[in-house]
């Protein structure tokens, strides 16, 4: 059993008006009405931290607060590798089925908790999708996370990434610019998707390692880092990734499709480039690849 954990947010204007069980149910999709209700009545929920009540209307800037319980957690690898340290940064090797951070029914089991048990200074510059494995680097100092922040939102951090995908492209580079924005999803409300106009602007580079009769090895670099953007991008591209639960080719969620963070398909961080926040010197930290994406 983890030590549970307090949700809080402060209310904006799209909540106000609403209840206080109306507005958990449509915030937090994971858990219905009755069982928000339940959780309202074992006085798990406050308001501004007086005991909520269910049909108590919201106003704008109260604070709201979940007091989830301690729960047992779902099994994952446990450990990582570090690939590099030193004062300023600290990067190591994510393993496939690991959360990089806290989110859903993950807490203490996530790169994050296990980096910090070892460095509570460490500030992840970036996040991998669950069942991505590979690179994922960390800030140890306020110097260091902003000298970083600034170089990723510049484009300079060059990231490259390999991954298996459906069928063999005909082309050996090629370059997918579509945007991604959100679209209706029948779990979650809405996720990221490869949309035709009012998404954010995304780019990347792909190359073909090899074939593999039906299947095909590919090297991406992305410039941009848009949530769950390889897997949009290439299925967008007609080569979804073998095994992916929610994309299919388009580069949108299928007919029933899973959750972006359910497992099946093969993606890894290989390499990143980036200036050293200190010295300034081009730094290249790599991860080696796994077996099942080597080739």
């Amino acid at each position: 059993m983890n030590g549970g954990f307090e949700y809080r947010e402060t209310i904006g204007r799209e909540a106000t008006g609403r209840t206080v069980v109306a507005w958990l149910a449509m915030r937090h999709r994971h858990s219905s009405e009755p069982v928000w209700l339940a959780r309202i009545a074992a006085g798990e929920v406050r308001v501004d931290g007086a005991l909520a009540g269910a049909r108590d209307a919201l106003r704008a800037g109260q604070a709201l607060s979940w007091r989830r319980p301690p729960w047992q957690e779902p099994a994952v690898p446990a450990g990582f590798a570090v690939l590099f340290r030193d004062e300023h940064l600290l990067a190591v090797a994510k393993p496939r089925g690991l959360p990089s951070l806290p989110n859903g029914g993950f807490l203490e089991h996530t790169l994050l908790h296990a980096v910090r048990l070892r460095h509570p200074e460490a500030t992840p510059m970036h996040r991998l999708g669950r069942f991505t494995s590979g690179l994922l680097l960390f800030a140890r100092t306020g110097e260091a996370r902003r000298a970083v922040s600034a170089q990723w939102r510049a484009g300079l951090v060059e990231k490259e990434y390999r991954a298996l995908v459906v069928g063999v492209p005909s082309e050996p580079r090629f370059t997918v610019d579509v945007p991604i924005g959100r679209v209706t999803h029948p779990r979650l409300g809405s996720v990221h998707a490869a949309v035709a106009a009012a998404g954010k602007p995304a780019l990347s580079h792909v190359e073909l390692v090899s074939a593999r009769g039906d299947r095909a090895l590919v090297a991406v670099r992305i410039p941009t880092g848009r949530p769950h953007q390889i897997r949009i991008h290439l299925a967008a591209a007609g080569h979804p990734l073998v095994g992916d639960p929610l994309y299919v080719t388009g580069g949108v969620p299928g007919d029933a499709p899973g959750l972006p963070g359910d497992g099946g398909y093969y993606l890894h961080a290989h390499r990143l480039g980036l200036a050293h926040p200190s010295s300034g010197a081009r730094l290249r930290l790599e991860c080696a690849l796994p077996p099942a994406l080597r080739g």
